[in-house]
């Protein structure tokens, strides 16, 4: 399995707007076949800084996620709502 995480900074003013797309992009996420676990995570410390927490059967899985027809129309939505973007990085258990 590889885990995702992809961490933004939502601009003050788009918080909500933000929080409505991305719903539909983890509903529409979840409902994929390669897709063990697909989350949204709010800082405790920070309520504009979000975490897409996301857990994939194997490199095939993301593949397909990110050619998506969800993926391709409501990432770019996102990214309108973002202020930092921080890199996206995968993982591995040990």
């Amino acid at each position: 399995m590889i885990k995702i995480l992809a961490k933004r900074l939502v601009r003050e003013d788009c918080v909500e707007e933000y929080l409505r797309t991305a719903e539909a992009l983890i509903a529409a996420s979840q409902a994929e076949p390669g897709c063990v676990s697909y989350t949204l995570n709010r800082c405790v410390e920070n309520p504009r800084q979000f975490c897409f927490v996301e857990i994939w059967k194997d490199q095939a899985a993301i593949d397909a996620h990110n050619a998506s027809e969800h993926f391709t129309r409501l990432v770019p939505q996102l990214g309108k709502f973002v202020e930092v973007a921080d890199p996206v990085e995968h993982y591995t258990e040990v």
